[in-house]
């Protein structure tokens, strides 16, 4: 069953704070393979004019994509997840993410579309700091597939 075009436009609450530290940063970068000295060494962000080591640009998708754990497990939503794929990552940033932002994230469903049997959901997180300044915005396009003719 499609899912209802009317939870666009639905936001949820803002996520509890999520704690940068140069560890997760750390071991972020290593993941992904980032080798950039302003993801690991707080002299060299320091001399790019960070207060600190910076989080490679991808890294907004781990605490947005925890924030869309909201959307995807509202029950009203009826989202069946065992079929849903990740289907594009986009982010527009105010300032880098560094160590010691304390962020929250607050997910608004943009649109709910159906095409060919799939249903797309496009989610948008909003990450603000600990003083509420805007810090980045992420958009996340999730594809839960048709299910399989038996």
């Amino acid at each position: 069953m499609a899912l209802d075009q009317a939870f666009a436009g639905r936001t949820y609450p803002p996520t509890a704070p999520y704690e940068v530290s140069r560890e997760k940063i750390r071991e972020f970068a290593e993941a992904v393979g980032e080798t950039n000295p302003a993801y690991t060494d707080t002299k060299a962000a320091k001399a790019l004019g960070h207060t600190d080591v910076i989080a490679p640009p991808t890294f907004a998708f781990s605490i947005t994509y925890r924030a869309a754990g909201q959307v995807i497990e509202d029950p009203q939503l009826g989202l069946d997840y065992s079929r849903v794929v990740h289907g594009d990552q986009k982010f527009a940033y105010v300032r880098p993410v560094r160590a010691g932002d304390r962020l929250t994230v607050t997910s608004t469903i943009e649109a709910v579309k159906s095409m060919a049997g799939n249903d797309i959901l496009d989610i948008r997180g909003e990450v603000h700091d600990e003083a509420g300044e805007h810090v980045v915005t992420a958009w996340t396009k999730l594809v839960a597939r048709a299910a399989e003719e038996a």
